[in-house]
């Protein structure tokens, strides 16, 4: 017998019920930690139910920054009217927190299909295709389209605008960066807010809206 086999014989081998409850735990400790895992049976539609996945870029808002943000597209919207948040899921949940059934619909334009969750509100949404959308999204049709394009460049930003623009009726409010500020003018006849967006994390550049429409956000 060789020494390997020697070696073999030491090594302490576990029950299959034993092995069948480790791996129980184990499962429940990983869906515990990732909330992107957390089971939704009772409620698919449950708020909250995907998180923030930076290697996504995604990148949330804090949650007084994401309230403010709700209540300005609610109030814009009107009574029943019709939201689109392309690229911004923390508002999204944080306005479906803030509605009622009747109060306003709100869809969310995300490459991340874990939002599918949420059913007919969800729309993939791949910004390189601007204008490959879902045949139930008809152009003009939100009152107002909150869009925070996930990359900042002038590329990105040209593209989301296309699809900004298929989709609003007239309304506009962009967050971006405040270096895209000169690029968000030209493509969407935006201005800058004195209204500071917050996320959960520091990142390294600067924040700002814009907005396309008489708004107290430019001026708060």
């Amino acid at each position: 017998m060789s020494d390997s086999d020697d070696d073999d014989d030491d090594v302490p081998t576990l029950s299959a019920h034993t092995m069948a409850a480790l791996q129980e735990f184990y499962t429940e400790q990983e869906t515990r930690s990732d909330p992107a895992l957390e089971s939704t049976s009772s409620d698919q539609f449950a708020v909250g139910a995907v998180g923030e996945d930076w290697r996504m870029s995604q990148f949330w808002y804090t949650d007084e920054t994401a309230t403010r943000l709700a209540e300005e597209l609610l109030r814009e919207a009107g009574e029943g009217g019709r939201i689109a948040c392309v690229s911004a899921p923390s508002v999204y949940q944080k306005l479906k927190q803030l509605t009622g059934p009747d109060e306003a619909s709100v869809v969310v334009l995300e490459y991340d299909r874990r939002f599918s969750i949420y059913g007919d509100d969800f729309v993939f949404y791949d910004y390189n295709e601007p204008l490959s959308l879902a045949a139930s999204v008809a152009p003009h049709s939100f009152d107002i389209v909150l869009a925070d394009p996930p990359y900042l460049s002038e590329e990105c930003l040209s593209k989301v605008s296309q699809t900004v623009k298929f989709l609003s009726k007239g309304k506009v409010l962009l967050c971006t960066g405040a270096i895209m500020e000169n690029v968000a003018k030209q493509l969407l006849d935006v201005k800058v807010c004195n209204f500071l967006p917050r996320h959960n994390r520091n990142l390294s550049n600067e924040f700002r809206c814009f907005v396309n429409y008489p708004s107290c956000l430019l001026s708060c």
